[in-house]
């Protein structure tokens, strides 16, 4: 295997655990401040990313390439408002795209085309990834009192799915 697309695929890979970090620490945030359907949807986001992870560092494994598990940064758990949260959510899946989009193109410029279906499956699960964070940004964005927060956060769950 490529050192440049194995060096991709690893950096993605821990990527995809610092995000699983990430939303661990913004589900618990959402139950230290009540909003429980909020703290659902990210424990569920959580355990999605750690799979996303385990699929990258098994496409390594196959490919005869042991995967390093870098040291993962602590994860941000001072938010102030849920928008913010949803906002740092945004960044995470933006930069996810980043990510897999580089080991997308590395992996054509390489000719790895054992590496492009994974990347291909990734490529199509960060639109919708994207789309539930730019939705719950906007919903966030005109839920400016207490009552429309709490029927969101009731409904988050049905709205992202």
């Amino acid at each position: 295997m490529n050192p440049e697309i194995n060096t991709l695929l690893m950096k993605q890979a821990n990527h995809e655990r610092y995000a699983a970090t990430c939303y661990t620490a913004m589900a618990y945030w959402c139950e230290d401040q009540e909003y429980m359907g909020f703290a659902e949807f990210f424990h569920t986001q959580a355990k999605e990313e750690i799979e996303h992870s385990e699929k990258f560092f098994a496409h390594l494994v196959d490919r005869c390439v042991m995967p390093v598990l870098e040291a993962t940064p602590a994860p941000r758990c001072d938010y102030k408002k849920l928008k913010e949260l949803a906002d740092m959510a945004l960044e995470l899946e933006m930069a996810n795209s980043k990510g897999i989009h580089s080991c997308y193109a590395a992996a054509i410029a390489l000719k790895d085309f054992a590496s492009m279906p994974l990347l291909l499956e990734f490529i199509n699960e960060q639109v919708e990834e994207e789309a539930w964070a730019n939705k719950m940004v906007a919903l966030l964005s005109r839920s400016d009192c207490a009552g429309a927060l709490y029927s969101l956060d009731r409904h988050i769950v049905k709205e992202m799915a």
